[in-house]
């Protein structure tokens, strides 16, 4: 992944309406929502929906796909793969990551 294309990726990301219907897509899967469905489960009002969804299009984060009269969306889990790869890339300075540590909780 070029460097354009993660900053592109990410800034589609960085909004929180459009960062919670990518969730939703993932959750879906390769079944993938339609734009009902994604305003049932989100609660946002689809004329916001169609804008973020143009968003998350251009960036590739998620495909569309026509289904008869219907459109599905997808979450385009090849494109995250390679942002996240993108971002671990160098992780570690090419060593393996160190174990993260935890916060016990409280109580």
């Amino acid at each position: 992944m070029e460097a354009s294309d993660a900053v592109k990726s990410l800034a589609a990301l960085a909004q929180p309406v459009r960062l919670q219907v990518f969730r939703a897509l993932v959750v879906a899967g390769p079944e993938g929502m339609t734009p009902g469905a994604l305003v049932d489960a989100i609660a946002v009002p689809g004329t916001s929906l169609s804008f973020h969804l143009k968003e998350l299009l251009h960036s590739g984060m998620v495909t569309q796909e026509r289904s008869g009269r219907n459109l599905i969306y997808r979450a385009a889990f090849g494109r995250m793969s390679a942002l996240i790869g993108y971002l671990t890339e160098n992780c570690c300075e090419g060593e393996a990551c160190a174990a993260s540590t935890t916060v016990a909780p409280r109580g």
